[in-house]
């Protein structure tokens, strides 16, 4: 009888167990399904397909967003059963909220309704090179330095952190990593008041420069001050703003998004792509020119989802193609698409298959799973390679996303990101 008894009580625990797990699982699918925030044009009717697992209810707080579902019957509050989509309809430009409850009683989460109107933006497609000067001399690492009687030190260690960036050495600000040599120099021997910048916070920190056997004083930091590179621009709207990559652009070493203080676009020359290969990324080759007469535009922001700014008028010279609609997440489904892109230097569309949608991604920019199915782009890069993040993603007519990353195992598979979440930090 033990045995069975023990028997039992194992698969008790186990069904318990996996009763919880499936839960969970439930659980994060939703979440992951029903994103917090949609946007949706004033007088034009939208249609969302949750996919959900069970049956959920949704209301409008709010008499200018009004829901229906396939029955037609549009009301404050629907039933939305697991094989129907939901429309949306507003005609009042505005912030309003849904309320969703599981099985009509539990609530889940509040959705946020944003009613705008139609947006047009020229989906580019051309690189760009892109020149970023950090806020502040930034952080490499700290190393060791010798000093005049032969002495191996390391004055940084243990204060400075990789990723910090110096602000001001006793109350004189920073514009580069000159300026802070320069500053070292005229302090010499004494006390060094560092105000640096770490994860957001302001603090202070007190060193004595080391003076090595050149005659100069080090604080044992590696640091730089700019960081330079090739992307796509995505897009232009009729203000001259643009979005371009999708993605932030990260220091090689610590890996951290830079902090801009500055930052330009210039004219870039792919000279050559090297393919990629399973494990390694392929990437665009290119040159990029500095002159003058080569500055396209002016960067005023380095963000998690992209790089932000305005053109002059030599880039609108260069621009080709006509404002489409700017789609928004619901907009999104599997199937056809294309993206944009002067790989090949001429500018053409280029047939991929978007394979998943996450309306409420973990990371903004990695909202759609992409693959790349058209033969002349496989056979010129094998897919996805560096240099094309940014590249704009087309379908329906609309201007839906961005390409991203690649996948680092298979280089014809990749991520892209919505352009609505791009926007949102485009203001």
């Amino acid at each position: 009888m033990t045995g069975r008894n023990q028997v039992k009580r194992c698969l008790t625990w186990v069904f318990w167990l996996s009763l919880l797990f499936a839960a969970a699982y439930l659980w994060y699918y939703v979440e992951r399904r029903v994103p917090d925030r949609i946007s949706i044009v004033a007088e034009e009717m939208e249609e969302l397909d949750l996919e959900l697992p069970f049956d959920v209810t949704l209301s409008s707080e709010s008499r200018e967003v009004v829901l229906g579902n396939t029955s037609d019957i549009p009301s404050n509050e629907i039933r939305l059963k697991t094989d129907e989509p939901l429309s949306l309809y507003a005609t009042e430009l505005g912030s309003y909220q849904l309320d969703l409850k599981l099985f009509g009683k539990i609530h889940f989460k509040d959705i946020e309704v944003e009613v705008v109107d139609t947006q047009y933006a020229v989906p580019c497609g051309l690189p760009v090179g892109i020149y970023l000067k950090s806020r502040g001399v930034m952080v490499i690492g700290t190393g060791r330095v010798t000093d005049v009687t032969g002495q191996e030190l390391e004055p940084a260690y243990g204060l400075l952190q990789s990723g910090d960036y110096i602000e001001a050495i006793n109350g004189q600000p920073l514009q580069d990593k000159e300026a802070l040599i320069t500053q070292l120099n005229r302090i010499g021997d004494s006390e060094a008041l560092l105000r640096i910048r770490r994860e957001g916070r302001e603090l202070e920190l007190s060193m004595t420069p080391v003076k090595t056997e050149d005659g100069t004083y080090k604080l044992g930091a590696w640091v730089r001050d700019d960081t330079q590179g090739i992307g796509t621009m995505t897009y232009i709207d009729s203000n001259g703003n643009f979005g371009a990559l999708g993605h932030g652009i990260s220091d090689s070493d610590t890996g951290e998004v830079v902090e801009t203080s500055q930052g330009e676009l210039y004219e870039t020359e792919i000279l050559g792509i090297e393919k990629g290969t399973i494990g390694t990324p392929g990437v665009m080759a290119g040159v990029i020119y500095y002159g003058p007469g080569s500055k396209l535009g002016t960067i005023s922001a380095n963000t998690s989802v992209g790089i932000f700014g305005t053109v002059n008028e030599r880039m609108k010279e260069l621009l080709t193609g006509e404002p489409i609609p700017v789609g928004h997440r619901q907009d999104a489904r599997k199937g056809q698409a294309f993206i944009r892109s002067n790989v090949s230097g001429e500018l053409k569309d280029y047939e991929i298959e978007i394979q998943r949608v996450d309306l409420s991604p973990i990371q903004e920019n990695k909202s759609m799973v992409l693959k790349v199915v058209d033969p002349e782009l496989l056979a010129l890069t094998g897919g996805i390679v560096q240099g094309m993040s940014g590249s704009p993603i087309i379908q329906d007519g609309k201007l839906i996303g961005a390409v991203t990353h690649v996948f680092v195992q298979d280089s014809a598979r990749g991520y892209g990101i919505f352009v609505e979440d791009m926007m949102k930090h485009d203001q």
